[in-house]
Formats: structure tokens, C-alpha cells, sequence
């Protein structure tokens, strides 16, 4: 006969597997549930109906310990230790992953001049507290800080020249030398941009970025900065040591 242990702890915290789908989710479960019970639980965990489920316990090594096949008896009554599995055979003929497959879930939509017209909504949350895009002031002054901040950067770029040796100094990196090959718009990102070559390859790219080429040098050693943190001026070529690297 196969020897029964009944645990007095209350509660157990399970990985619960299934026939039918891929992910195993962790559980904790009163061990005072019959399996009935349990088996109920399990549904909204892996989908399948209760009556048509049957339960396995495994160890917490993976190991088969036995079939949990009464209904009417407590979950405690079985050897269900802390990090045990509980695996689900589905028998009501669905399909392994059916309850994972997203594109069969019906979506309900709603248009957005109805979805304006609801009280409910969190649109008209915002709308009566004036919060987010809904506040005109807050929107304004974002839009001024905008365009003060491209208008500075406009300003630091018109002074910056093509060909001119240049210092870069990013908060939190080091300072970097190289030279000016571009000033001004991009298209991978707004505002206005500084194309540097560096004099070591301490870049990211070689004046090519998303496709596009702005300047030419060596591959590591192009980088795009902010006009403000680039420092223009008589900064000759420092030697960084890499060529005695291996």
C-alpha cells in the first residue's frame, strides 16, 4: 500500500502544469480544498473544465509521485510539498496551445466619437480634471519648453563649424576629441545634431546612421551629439593608448 502524509500547513505553493498549454504558473492553494474543489480553481488557470480534468502530482524535482484521483479528498491528504507540480490532462478534446492563441479572442471596439460621448471613460476623467493633453496651460507651457530647448540648441549649432577640432563632454562619459563633419538637421531624430569624427574609435558608427550617410570616417569612430555638449577650439589629438592594446 502506498503510505499517505498528511502536512498540517495550511497553505502550499504549487507550479501548476497543463496538457494544453506551454506556461506553468505558481499557485498557492489551501490545503483544506477537496480536489473537487481544486479542480474548479484550476480552470480559470488553464482553461480546461473541471470534469474534465485529471490530476498528477510530480516533485519538486519532476519526479511522478501519483495520481490525485479522489475527488472527495483533501488536497493535504496527499504527500503536496512546498515546490511540487500539479499537472492538468485536459480530456475534453481541445487543442494543445487553444487557450493561448489570441487571435481566436473576439475584441470589442468602439468607435472613437462614441468612445468621446461616455462618461465612464478615462478620456472623460481627464477631460473634467484637466489633466494630460486636456490641460491647454500644462500643454502650452510643454510646448514652450520645446521650443525654447530647440531654439538653444539652433543657437549653439550656429556656432559650431564644419572642420573645427572639438571637445565632447557628455555628463557621465568621458571627454572625447575629434573633429566637426556635420552640423544640423537629421532624420532619425529632431532638433539639431552634431556629426563628430573622433580621433580614436570611441563611436558608434561610421557617419552612416538608419541607412543614411551625413559624413564620412572609420567605422567606430562617427557619433551624433547635441550642439551643447560639444566645446569648439584648439584641441589637438591626445593619445588615448589604444594602439598599444592587444
Amino acid at each position: 500500500m502506498s503510505s499517505v502524509t498528511i502536512s498540517s500547513a495550511p497553505v502550499v505553493t504549487v507550479r501548476v502544469s497543463s496538457s494544453l498549454n506551454s506556461f506553468t504558473a505558481e499557485k498557492r492553494l489551501d490545503r483544506g480544498l477537496t480536489l473537487a474543489e481544486l479542480k474548479c480553481k484550476l480552470e480559470l488557470v488553464v482553461g480546461s473544465p473541471a470534469s474534465c480534468m485529471d490530476l498528477k502530482l510530480y516533485s519538486t524535482d519532476n519526479t511522478f509521485i501519483q495520481n490525485l484521483d479522489q475527488d472527495d479528498a483533501l488536497l493535504g491528504s496527499y504527500p503536496v510539498d512546498e515546490g511540487c507540480r500539479i499537472h492538468v490532462i485536459d480530456k475534453s478534446g481541445a487543442k494543445v496551445g487553444e487557450f493561448e492563441d489570441l487571435s481566436r479572442v473576439e475584441k470589442y471596439e468602439i468607435s472613437d466619437d462614441a468612445y468621446d460621448k461616455r462618461s465612464d471613460s478615462v478620456r472623460s476623467f481627464l477631460k473634467r480634471n484637466m489633466m494630460g493633453k486636456f490641460n491647454e496651460a500644462e500643454a502650452a507651457q510643454k510646448t514652450a519648453e520645446q521650443q525654447h530647448k530647440l531654439e538653444e540648441e539652433r543657437l549653439a549649432a550656429g556656432s559650431i563649424t564644419i572642420g573645427s577640432r572639438c571637445e565632447v563632454r557628455v555628463t557621465g562619459q568621458p571627454t572625447k576629441r575629434g573633429t566637426v563633419m556635420f552640423v544640423g538637421l537629421t532624420d532619425f531624430k529632431p532638433g539639431n545634431w552634431v556629426g563628430v569624427k573622433y580621433d580614436e574609435p570611441l563611436g558608434k558608427h561610421d557617419g552612416r546612421v538608419e541607412g543614411k550617410r551625413y559624413f564620412e570616417c572609420a567605422q567606430k569612430y562617427g557619433a551624433f551629439v547635441k550642439p551643447q555638449f560639444v566645446a569648439v577650439g584648439d584641441f589637438p589629438e591626445e593619445d588615448y593608448g589604444l594602439d598599444d592594446e592587444m
